[in-house]
């Protein structure tokens, strides 16, 4: 029988912070790339300058600044041969839990932000209801860019009154990644379509965690509760914490109480190990092999990848997650009001979130696409991970956001799951509080930041 060792541990503190770095970057600087082709981005660009150079004009550098690695290093080399009059100094900021309040001091004094900057979705949501720091890229001319990317990924760019202050990056298609040696040894299929037809509904898969449980593994079904309530509410509502007029309604929204109880239950039938994502023992457990299942965006792959390590090559697969897909993450650049080039920050903005550029930031680092081009092209739709024995991630994860549609979030739901209700999840988890304690506090903890 397994002994429940995580059930005593302490559950880690983590700054909300430290978990939107990595849902909005898609790994950081040492990650690999797990999906991404062996062939040249390729695809119609949409876009005016993707073939051929521009006449030089006046020399203009533009500050270009990103949280981690967002993959864009041929693509910049690509953008100056095309614009020879315009050089782009890319700094790259490290950590968002760094570099967002440090954007934040720069965009309220009006000086030090770059020409174009990358903004977690989760960060942006507050710059849309707040959007004096930023250009309408309208203005600049992006009307023409309307229906290049996914119908939802444009939409969350743009503010009430009608202002669109942010190009989307990379989106994050949802799947699940399994252990298929661990599925094999509790007697459950391993083949990815079957796992698929295994658990269609999140029902489904809490009853083959129990099977995999009294199958004596030593090993738990899920990493942790807390990786569960996104995903459910994403799949089943269209608001979450907040209503469309900014009202905190994650005590009355029926869905989050389903997803919550749920989560609760994977722990009270001891499926879950208890983890706090983002800490040093949960990555560690992928290369200790504590836990079966994790609902994975596409920019975990190549965590997982790195996580878990060579010697675990072949053993990790992905497949459908119940319920259908999902999208966790992605990042936008936005121009700052303060740049002294917005239209070559425009233009810059707009290569690096073409057809062309999300194809460059997929090869380089696994960042899944947002324009509807580059998810038809063959270089992604093709792609497979050898990894996870040869997934065809691309058709996953593209599949997994065709169909998506927009749920409302609000400025404040970041810190919201972040900081309050995850950690409350992370409590329960651990064995620290009781589920309707943590709620009931947690629900207080939101109300205090209206």
């Amino acid at each position: 029988m397994r002994l429940s060792r995580h059930r005593t541990r302490s559950a880690l503190a983590v700054a909300g912070v430290t978990a939107l770095l990595v849902a909005a970057c898609g790994g950081d600087d040492d990650s690999s790339d797990a999906s991404g082709p062996d062939t040249e981005p390729a695809g119609d660009t949409d876009v005016d300058d993707a073939t051929e150079e521009e006449p030089a004009g006046e020399q203009v550098t533009l500050v270009l600044q990103t949280f981690q690695d967002f993959g864009y290093d041929a693509a910049l080399e690509e953008f100056e041969r095309l614009h020879p009059n315009i050089t782009v100094d890319h700094q790259r900021m490290g950590e968002l839990r760094d570099f967002a309040p440090q954007l934040a001091q720069w965009l309220a004094a009006g000086s030090g932000a770059g020409d174009v900057v990358g903004l977690e979705e989760g960060i942006l949501l507050g710059y849309i209801e707040n959007p004096d720091a930023f250009h309408n890229l309208l203005e600049l001319g992006a009307d023409e860019l309307d229906g290049v990317y996914l119908d939802w990924k444009w939409d969350r760019g743009i503010t009430a009154d009608g202002q669109l202050i942010a190009l989307g990056t990379d989106v994050g298609g949802l799947a699940m990644c399994y252990r298929a040696d661990l599925f094999e040894a509790a007697g459950l299929p391993s083949d990815r379509d079957d796992v698929a037809a295994l658990w269609p509904t999140w029902d489904d898969y809490l009853a083959a965690g129990q099977q995999f449980r009294d199958s004596g593994v030593d090993a738990y079904w899920l990493d942790g509760a807390a990786g569960i309530p996104q995903p459910y509410v994403m799949q089943n509502s269209d608001v979450f914490f907040y209503s469309p007029d900014g009202e905190f309604i994650g005590d009355t929204n029926p869905v989050f109480r389903e997803a919550w109880d749920f989560a609760v239950q994977l722990h009270e039938e001891d499926l879950t190990a208890g983890l706090t994502l983002w800490t040093e023992d949960w990555t560690a457990a992928f290369e200790r092999s504590e836990f079966a299942t994790r609902p994975c965006p596409s920019w975990m792959t190549g965590l997982i990848e790195n996580w878990s390590g060579p010697d675990h090559a072949g053993l990790w697969d992905i497949t459908t997650i119940p319920g259908g897909g999902g999208n966790w993450g992605g990042s936008y650049l936005g121009i700052p009001a303060q740049t002294e080039h917005p239209q070559e920050a425009y233009e810059l903005a707009k290569f690096l979130t073409s057809p062309e550029g999300h194809l460059f930031a997929f090869d380089e680092v696994g960042a899944m696409p947002s324009s509807v081009a580059a998810l038809e092209d063959p270089s992604f739709t093709s792609s497979t991970s050898g990894y996870f024995r040869d997934a065809p991630v691309g058709q996953i994860m593209a599949e997994s956001v065709a169909g998506l549609e927009p749920i409302h979030l609000g400025a404040l739901h970041q810190e919201t799951w972040e900081n309050i209700f995850e950690q409350a999840l992370n409590r329960v988890d651990a064995g620290q509080q009781s589920s309707d304690d943590a709620f009931d506090q947690a629900v207080s903890e939101a109300q205090a930041l209206q």
